[in-house]
């Protein structure tokens, strides 16, 4: 969007917080520069476990997780203390209300160019990080289910930035201080984050494999994510893996006392990747919407 074709609010907004979206672009390029350059010295690596070239890509790449797991708070943060806060705490914005600007369309103006540019951004960021992210696939702390990984390569992170846009919106309001404002919409979004991430798993039916206890534990599909192995009893009750290793010292030789008539295995098959992306998707959609409607409420009940 260029900023010859906005008016206004947006063209204000645009032109406080330019260096931002500077900064946004040039972190976007930079990281695609070190993927590629990442990627091209791991393709001559003959281990990617050893010390060089392919494990500088697993490590950049596991930092890399981690920093997008963090964007969602850094983008709420710099929507609840720069973009919205600080005009209140300061009071500037009540110089934008007197150039014929409604109360609507000054927070309005800051909502969707923080949301325009956490859509993009982090849509740019899942792409790079899937270029990266490639050559692993389905090795260890890799996986599609795995912390970092899952949120990186779909669309739950670009969701969860739109939240901390929502949310920051709301608290930048209700705070109207800085600071204060960052921290606590930093807060709120990691703590939607870790909730629904501990229920994530719950979203899909779990399957379940078993198997006699001779003939050990079942073999899972490559790509298949486990979620709890075990043992069970002749009247249908389960115990933990080891068990029998506790008391005999071997997993295939369990005391008669504890009645173990086999294995269990639960999962979650590769297929469920983007059927559970989709679910959480939706419902991190749902929260930021009643946020961003929460923010709007209370503008009308400061500004009516």
């Amino acid at each position: 969007m260029s900023m010859l074709t906005l008016k206004g609010p947006r063209w204000v907004t645009v032109r406080q917080h330019r260096r931002a979206l500077w900064t946004l672009s040039a972190a976007v390029s930079a990281s695609l520069a070190a993927v590629t350059a990442l990627r091209w010295w791991a393709s001559y690596a003959a281990d990617p476990y050893e010390v060089g070239a392919g494990w500088a890509l697993r490590e950049g790449m596991g930092h890399a997780g981690t920093a997008m797991l963090l964007l969602p708070l850094l983008v709420g943060a710099f929507t609840a203390g720069p973009v919205v806060a600080r005009e209140l705490e300061s009071g500037t914005y009540r110089l934008a209300l007197t150039q014929s600007t409604t109360p609507r369309a000054w927070l309005a103006s800051k909502a969707v160019l923080a949301a325009a540019a956490a859509t993009a951004g982090s849509a740019a960021l899942v792409g790079v990080y899937r270029l990266g992210h490639a050559p692993l696939a389905d090795s260890h702390q890799f996986t599609w289910a795995d912390r970092g990984p899952y949120e990186s390569t779909g669309t739950v992170v670009v969701a969860y930035c739109l939240l901390g846009v929502a949310v920051g919106t709301l608290v930048g309001q209700l705070v109207r201080r800085t600071l204060p404002a960052m921290a606590v919409t930093g807060l709120v979004t990691g703590v939607v984050m870790l909730v629904l991430s501990s229920l994530r798993w719950s979203i899909l039916p779990i399957r379940t494999l078993t198997a006699p206890v001779a003939a050990g534990p079942p073999k899972l599909s490559t790509g298949d994510f486990m979620t709890d192995l075990g043992l069970t009893t002749g009247s249908g009750g389960r115990l933990s893996e080891g068990a029998c290793f506790e008391r005999t010292r071997s997993m295939s030789q369990c005391p008669a006392d504890l009645d173990v008539t086999g294995w269990y295995l639960e999962y979650h098959p590769v297929s469920h990747y983007w059927p559970t992306q989709s679910v959480e998707t939706a419902v991190v959609l749902v929260l930021a919407a009643l946020s961003l409607w929460g923010a709007f409420a209370v503008l009308r009940k400061r500004h009516p």
